[in-house]
């Protein structure tokens, strides 16, 4: 006779190891950003205010709950998350804390929504007007980022080359810049230069994953 009560326990102690590795603030930025595609060690340490060494600890543990594998490349160890699926459970956490935590939504309010020029575009105006050559989309990633994975049709400047390569813009079509998601100010920035140097500019918040989403839906509504 199955013992259900033996079964629960050890289920939920190997549930509890990935929510135990899921604890640290520190973690969770490295898996959103390793989410974006591959980094270096060295990167993450840059990206994430952190030494090398902390950061290799933290790697450590979610290397050790299966969240993240690695390579070496030369001098470098790149790591990467193990499986899709987990950018999928990140964008699923940042959705279900943003509706559970008022805090999270002051937090974007006061950061991310302050200028009140910041026009966003949605899913199906994106998507319109890419189909109808209307918008220019700018993924203003670091370029590596962009050769991971990127919205089909967008091109890539980096935020911190943008001022330099204004001047390649089409000055006859709007802007649209989006980034890691709407946790993201890059996106913000490239639209304030944008503004600035009067060009029509709007800001798209959603991920490249939250793109694929939206097309998924698309296709499954449209019976492909």
């Amino acid at each position: 006779m199955i013992d259900e009560r033996n079964l629960k326990d050890l289920l939920y102690q190997e549930f509890a190891r990935i929510g135990k590795s899921l604890s640290s603030p520190k973690r969770l930025e490295i898996l959103d950003l390793l989410g974006q595609g591959p980094k270096s060690v060295e990167n993450l340490a840059k990206s994430t205010a952190m030494s090398i060494a902390n950061v290799s600890q933290h790697l450590k543990t979610l290397h050790n709950s299966r969240l993240v594998s690695y390579r070496k490349e030369g001098n470098y160890v790149i790591y990467d998350i193990a499986d899709e699926s987990i950018a999928d459970f990140i964008n699923s956490l940042h959705r279900l804390s943003e509706k559970q935590y008022i805090q999270i939504q002051k937090i974007k309010k006061d950061f991310l929504d302050a200028d009140a020029d910041m026009d966003e575009v949605s899913f199906t105006e994106l998507n319109d007007r890419m189909s109808k050559g209307e918008v220019l989309l700018l993924d203003v990633r670091p370029g590596e980022e962009y050769e991971n994975a990127h919205i089909p049709g967008a091109i890539s400047i980096p935020v911190e080359e943008l001022e330099d390569k204004l001047s390649s813009l089409p000055s006859d079509l709007d802007v649209v810049a989006y980034c890691r998601g709407p946790y993201c100010l890059m996106s913000v920035k490239a639209v304030e230069i944008l503004k600035s140097k009067g060009i029509n500019a709007h800001r798209f918040e959603k991920s490249v994953q939250d793109w694929n989403e939206f097309q998924n839906q698309l296709n499954w509504k449209r019976g492909l």
